[in-house]
C-alpha cells in the first residue's frame, strides 16, 4: 500500500489531512511566535529550507520525520513541484506536517505558490506567519526600515526574481524615496546599484548589507549606495545577506561611526533627520562633483 493510499487503523480517527506554513523567523529561536513553537512541538513530519537555524530544528520532537527541501542560489536545489507533491502525500497519510520557513512564509517564501498547490489538491492549509528579516535585519543594527523623518515607507524587493517573476522597476524605486531592503541581491549588487543611481538615487544614498541576522555568524557592513558592491567583496559577506538603502540606515549611530561621521547627528528628532539628508546630499555631491555651499544652502532652507 502506497502512503497516498495509507488508512488510520479500526478505531482511530480519520484526520483530515492539513499542512501548516510556518515562519521560523530570522534564526534565533526565541523569536518565534507561540502559535510557531506549538506547531513545531505537535509535528511529525517536517519539510525544512536550508536557511532554517538548527536551534530551531531542536525545538522538534524527537520523533518528528525532518525532510530537507532547500533551495539556495548557485547550489542543488529542490525542484518546487516535488515539494508540493511532498506535503500532499505526507498530509494525506495522516502525518501532521509542518512546511518550515525561514523568516516568513508569505515573504519571498513561495507560500503562496504552496497554498494554491495544496487547496488544489484538497489539502487544508494554515499559514502561521513569522517575523521577516526583512524586519528583523535592520532592526539588528538599529536601523528602524520606516521614519517619518526620512521615508514615507518601505519596499521589500528581490534582487533575484529567478525564472518566469518579475523584475523591480530600479528606476521607480529610486524615486519613490521609499526605504528599500534587498533580499537575494548580494551577487547582483552592483547591478542594483548602478540601476538605483541611474534612476535618480544619490551615491551617498546610505546602505547597510546585514548577513546572517539574528545567528552567531551575523555580520554587517555600512556604506553607501555607490560603495555597495566594493563593500560585499571588501569585507566578503556571505549570504544569505539583506541591503538595507535609504536615508533611515543613517539613524544608526553605527552608519556614523564607520562612515567618520560621528558628532554629525544627535539623538533622533527632526533636526536630526535633517542633519542626516544634509550629510547624504553633500557626499552625493562630493561624488558627482556638484558645489557643496548649495547643497548646505538648500538644507539650510529647509
Amino acid at each position: 500500500m502506497s502512503p497516498l493510499d495509507a488508512s488510520p487503523p479500526l478505531g482511530q480517527a480519520v484526520r483530515t489531512p492539513c499542512v501548516s506554513l510556518v515562519g521560523a523567523g530570522p534564526g534565533d529561536p526565541e523569536l518565534l511566535t507561540v502559535k510557531a513553537l506549538k506547531r513545531l512541538q505537535q509535528a511529525e513530519v517536517v519539510l525544512t529550507d536550508d536557511l532554517v537555524d538548527q536551534r530551531v530544528l531542536a525545538c522538534l520532537p524527537a520523533s518528528a520525520r525532518v525532510l530537507r527541501v532547500g533551495k539556495r542560489g548557485g547550489c542543488v536545489s529542490t525542484e518546487q513541484r516535488f515539494i508540493h507533491e511532498l506535503m500532499i502525500r505526507e498530509a494525506r497519510a495522516g502525518a501532521r506536517v509542518v512546511r518550515l520557513k525561514g523568516g516568513d512564509p508569505f515573504v519571498f517564501g513561495r507560500g503562496g505558490e504552496e497554498v494554491d498547490a495544496l487547496r488544489e489538491a484538497g489539502i487544508e492549509v494554515e499559514v502561521i506567519n513569522g517575523l521577516s528579516a526583512g524586519l528583523a535585519a535592520p532592526a539588528s543594527v538599529g536601523v528602524p526600515v520606516t521614519d517619518r523623518r526620512c521615508t514615507p515607507g518601505v519596499a521589500f524587493v528581490t534582487g533575484h526574481n529567478g525564472e518566469h517573476g518579475v523584475a523591480p522597476d530600479w528606476a521607480a524605486l529610486a524615486r519613490s524615496r521609499l526605504t528599500l531592503v534587498v533580499y537575494m541581491g548580494l551577487t547582483r549588487a552592483a547591478v542594483i546599484a548602478q540601476s538605483l543611481q541611474d534612476g535618480g538615487l544619490a551615491a551617498g544614498t546610505p546602505a547597510v548589507i546585514v548577513s546572517a541576522a539574528h545567528t552567531p555568524r551575523q555580520r554587517e557592513c555600512f556604506t553607501t549606495l555607490a560603495d555597495l558592491p566594493a563593500a560585499i567583496e571588501r569585507e566578503g559577506l556571505p549570504s544569505p545577506a539583506l541591503l538595507v538603502i535609504g536615508d533611515v540606515v543613517a539613524l544608526s549611530p553605527q552608519w556614523r561611526t564607520d562612515l567618520g561621521l560621528e558628532g554629525s547627528t544627535s539623538a533622533p528628532d527632526e533636526v536630526a533627520a535633517v542633519a542626516v539628508r544634509a550629510a547624504t546630499a553633500a557626499m552625493a555631491a562630493m561624488a558627482d562633483g556638484i558645489d557643496d555651499s548649495r547643497v548646505a544652502a538648500r538644507f539650510q532652507a529647509a
